[in-house]
């Protein structure tokens, strides 16, 4: 799962690194001393009990930490001795540490080498996939969110979907990075998968041609007819902040903005902090705490640059989630934007990757996020003032007035075959498509009923205003 990454500030990073160079340091010393035997272990164990007075004894090498490392040794070296397939050291090792990191949380992992280089590859913006972004909820492999345009999203995956399978493979047990890890592939290679979808009565089975995953993250376009503004962004990049400022310096005029953050993964932390404080003059944004007082933060808002006074909707569904939550939720505690939509996904824990050694890593949670009001989003996620689920906006129809309406293009298509003439639709397609990349149309409203009721909204305050 896309987790939120942030850039360690410079005071107090070389610190933090040597802390956790010496945390992996002391496990490493205290693996290699425990596979000596566990028999051995126990009798230094024994013999700094009697040597060491209680007040003096260190609490790293407490009596029981000792005897947890020689319980530890002692499976390792039974599964090594009398394990029906033979397994090598090095392996149980790595097995039983991905369970420990499983066992932890969902979003904390070990990452062998094979595994910390595929990270480092996604992370790099372009690789072969799917367009989709998973997580885990209640033991399933979860769809948070496809992204827009890309081959998931095209094949109809959507938020919510429980993945069963990947190919032939059950993703039962199956962690994020080994499903991850399963449906990056060669562009233009196929991959077929099994999901279980609310409201279906059975699984749905969905093959997908994987790509190139370019992503853009800001869509800009203004509601035809208003001047509201509708800023759609698809992911947290690093170009989140500029594009909404561009967007909001290239239209000055702007009565209103709509935020549409369905189906927003999240990305960096530094983005949703900066978009926010874009709208919020004063107060913290978010704060992150931790068992380690230095992973401690608070971000705050700063008044300069802020467009304060212009009306804000934001829409959210169960594919927000992380950056988007954080974004969303800091707005509603502010009370600077009516929510509107889905409650959102619920990821709000922090994630850094920890190296062992040159080729091998941790993703360890260490921290959660807390809005301004202190709610935890973890779990839990951001509930919308206005819950409403997504669907066409209900109306009257007159049959006859349709069927005529029909039929008439439908003559005017023959009639132009029967003159040689082209079809004057057909010339302005071209023209209909560079403006709909700029405006969304009635028709697009009516076809979106959240996004209907984000422009009611914003109408009803701009009323209140005046």
């Amino acid at each position: 799962m896309t987790t939120i990454k942030r850039n360690l500030q410079h005071k107090g990073q070389k610190k933090m690194k040597q802390k956790r160079y010496m945390t992996m340091g002391f496990l490493s010393i205290a693996l290699s001393a425990g596979l000596l035997s566990s028999s051995s272990l126990k009798a230094k164990s024994t013999t700094a009990s009697q040597t060491v007075s209680p007040a003096k004894f260190s609490s790293t090498l407490s009596q029981t930490r000792l005897d947890a490392l020689a319980k530890y040794t002692k499976v390792i070296q039974t599964i090594e001795q009398y394990y029906v397939d033979e397994e090598n050291i090095t392996d149980i090792v790595n097995k039983s540490l991905e369970g420990l990191m499983s066992n932890l949380d969902a979003h904390s992992s070990f990452m062998t080498a094979k595994k910390y280089k595929d990270m480092q590859i996604q992370t790099n913006g372009e690789f072969g996939g799917l367009g989709i972004t998973v997580g885990m909820r209640d033991g399933a492999l979860t769809v948070i969110s496809p992204i827009d345009g890309t081959p998931a999203d095209k094949a109809g995956i959507k938020a919510g979907d429980i993945i069963l399978k990947i190919d032939d493979k059950s993703t039962l047990n199956m962690t994020i990075d080994e499903a991850v890890n399963l449906m990056r592939g060669k562009p233009k290679t196929p991959i077929t998968l099994t999901v279980v979808r609310k409201k279906e009565p059975k699984p749905l089975t969905i093959k997908i041609i994987r790509d190139i995953i370019k992503i853009d993250s800001v869509y800009v376009k203004t509601i035809e007819d208003s001047n509201v503004l509708y800023i759609r962004i698809t992911s947290f990049d690093k170009k989140v902040v500029d594009g909404v400022k561009k967007a909001l310096k290239s239209h000055p005029h702007a009565k209103g903005i709509i935020l549409d953050l369905r189906n927003n993964p999240g990305g960096l932390l530094n983005q949703a902090v900066g978009l926010v404080d874009l709208f919020v003059d004063k107060g913290v944004i978010v704060s992150q705490k931790g068992r380690v007082a230095s992973e401690n933060e608070v971000y705050n808002a700063h008044e300069k640059g802020t467009y304060k006074d212009i009306p804000m909707a934001v829409l959210i569904n169960a594919g927000s989630a992380s950056a988007s939550e954080i974004t969303s939720g800091a707005l509603q505690d502010h009370k600077r934007a009516v929510i509107i939509g889905q409650k959102s996904f619920g990821k709000g824990s922090v994630q850094v990757i920890l190296p062992i050694g040159h080729e091998e890593a941790l993703r360890l949670t260490i921290a959660r996020y807390y809005l301004p009001s202190g709610r935890t989003i973890q779990a839990k996620g951001v509930t919308p003032d206005i819950e409403i689920a997504p669907g066409k906006v209900p109306q009257e129809k007159d049959d006859f007035s349709i069927k005529e309406a029909d039929l008439k293009k439908h003559l005017k298509v023959e009639l132009a075959k029967v003159d040689g003439k082209k079809d004057e639709n057909s010339t302005k397609k071209l023209k209909e498509s560079e403006r709909k990349k700029k405006f969304i149309s009635k028709d697009d409203i009516l076809n979106d009923i959240q996004l209907k009721t984000a422009l009611d909204s914003l109408k009803v305050i701009q009323l209140l205003k005046k």
